[in-house]
């Protein structure tokens, strides 16, 4: 296939993905149709089917091309082969320092559009398709180690939860946030405000469970 028809495919895939990731942020799953996607996404309709089969393997493709960019820029600073729970205290610690670091970077940093952060946010409310990020798990793992228990624990998952919307909520209420701020967007002094709120949580966790 000459190279000029594969770039071609290739431009029209990545249009169709953005294009379906604003939509399906706008409108969640159930209010956006196939032939609405490739009229935003200026794509021949058959190309859905022929990269993807239908809406549903479309919108795992959203979910899966999101997973692969975590994983992607996680191998930068994790290693998601070693078990949390080996690793000596202070380290688990300082490990989840530089996930909290590394998060507030991906979302704020530019790593991800806007689009797909309210995409995210659909996902997690609509749960059409099941979203099991290795990245989070690990997460959960390294949280639950430093706290001595196991992630399925209902105390990790609420913590995990809690230390995680110490960064998103800035992002999950832009709006909000951003007309408070008088701005446009986040600087990178707010990342920093955002970054010490989210140590001085988890150090106060450490500090009442008596981990160290």
């Amino acid at each position: 296939m000459p190279r000029i028809k594969q770039d071609e495919k290739d431009k029209s895939k990545q249009r169709i993905l953005d294009s379906a990731t604003k939509l399906f942020a706008q409108k969640g799953y159930d209010g956006v149709g196939i032939r609405e996607i490739c009229k935003e996404a200026n794509a021949n309709i058959c190309m859905i089917s022929y990269f993807w089969g239908g809406k549903k393997e479309l919108y795992k493709g959203i979910v899966d091309n999101l997973i692969e960019k975590q994983m992607e820029y996680a191998k930068s600073f994790l290693n998601l082969d070693i078990e949390p729970s080996i690793l000596p205290k202070q380290e688990q610690i300082n490990l989840l320092y530089t996930v909290i670091d590394k998060v507030i970077e991906f979302l704020y940093g530019g790593l991800i559009s806007d689009d797909l952060f309210r995409f995210l946010l659909q996902e997690q409310q609509s749960r059409n398709i099941e979203l099991t990020s290795p990245v989070f798990i690990y997460v959960r793992k390294l949280i639950g180690a430093i706290f001595n228990k196991d992630m399925d624990n209902k105390e990790i998952i609420f913590k995990t939860v809690f230390i995680m919307s110490q960064i998103n909520s800035p992002k999950i209420l832009p709006a909000f946030s951003l007309s408070l701020l008088k701005q446009d967007t986040f600087t990178s002094e707010d990342k920093e405000i955002i970054r010490n709120n989210a140590r001085l949580y988890i150090d106060a966790l450490i500090k009442e469970a008596q981990v160290v």
